[in-house]
């Protein structure tokens, strides 16, 4: 089993690296073979400046980026939140990775397009200054439902999703546990992604 862990916060010294981490060590002790993407070591435009009526010739970070995906059984995604959504650098990734043809392909009088990215699992860890519980009652929890079902479910994934936080003001011994929470989703998703067929 492969899995790919996306660190999706610009600063590799951020708690939420921590919590990356902590998942990757986790699922390889687990068994798996562990792949860790930081985005921040990566080198690309995160401008897809054409949108989808233009070529754009993908960097070779990116190039990487793409076969990891395509190689990995189960991904896990780990963000902040920020103004009600994800850092630009994520969302630039996002936009110039999972590109039509490869992710997805839309289908002449067809509503949904084809899910290129089906058969695999997905975690999305997301933390929070707000209070989760107000994130999901007030704000609607728009950063896990951007890449849940926005992006993820979208491509194809079965995704499960986590929210952590507050972090603001949290307690070393708060964080601590968090890490080992997240510790222990990786043992539980790999379980339940090894009992999965694996990808053709």
């Amino acid at each position: 089993m492969r899995t790919l862990v996306i660190l999706g916060h610009p600063n590799p010294d951020s708690y939420c690296a921590a919590l990356a981490r902590s998942y990757a060590d986790s699922a390889r002790q687990a068994g798996a073979h562990v792949d860790l993407l930081d985005l921040s070591t990566l080198h690309f435009d995160p401008h897809l400046h054409g949108g989808y009526h233009a070529d754009q010739p993908l960097e070779p970070d990116l190039q990487r980026a793409q076969q990891l995906i395509r190689q990995a059984d189960h991904l896990c995604l780990v963000t902040p939140t920020w103004w009600s959504s994800m850092p630009a650098l994520l969302k630039g990734f996002i936009d110039r990775v999972f590109l039509p043809g490869f992710a997805f392909r839309y289908r002449p009088g067809r509503m949904l397009p084809e899910q290129l990215l089906r058969g695999r699992s997905a975690r999305v860890i997301v933390t929070t200054d707000t209070p989760p519980l107000l994130l999901r009652t007030l704000l609607g929890d728009p950063t896990l439902r951007s890449l849940s079902q926005g992006v993820l479910a979208f491509c194809g994934y079965r995704v499960r999703s986590t929210r952590l936080g507050p972090i603001r003001g949290s307690s070393d011994t708060q964080r601590a546990a968090w890490l080992d929470r997240t510790a222990r989703l990786a043992r539980q998703d790999h379980a339940r992604r090894a009992a999965q067929p694996a990808l053709a």
